[in-house]
């Protein structure tokens, strides 16, 4: 197995564990925790890219998830390239 297969492995399986504390968290939103959390995406286009999937259900979701307020938190906006930059919220 190749050191990225396992990275990959070891990302699921916390996403997965995000969404099994019954908090409500799609995967996509639980996959933005556990990005921001390992420090391997800080903001919605590089979430989107390093995924393969479309950068608008990266934004709705990060969106709904900011709204929550308790888990993450905006901190930049570029309305040009439409990325969003987030972090954890700090409790």
């Amino acid at each position: 197995m190749s050191n990225e297969a396992i990275g990959a492995d070891r990302f699921l399986a916390l996403v997965a564990a995000a969404q099994d504390r019954g908090i409500g968290l799609t995967s996509i939103q639980a996959g933005l925790l556990v990005a921001a959390e390992l420090g391997i995406a800080s903001d919605s286009r590089s979430f989107a890219r390093m995924l393969g999937i479309a950068h608008a259900l990266v934004l709705r979701d990060l969106g709904a998830l900011a709204e929550r307020g308790d888990m993450l938190e905006i901190v930049k906006r570029d309305p040009r390239t439409m990325r969003v930059h987030y972090r954890l919220a700090v409790p």
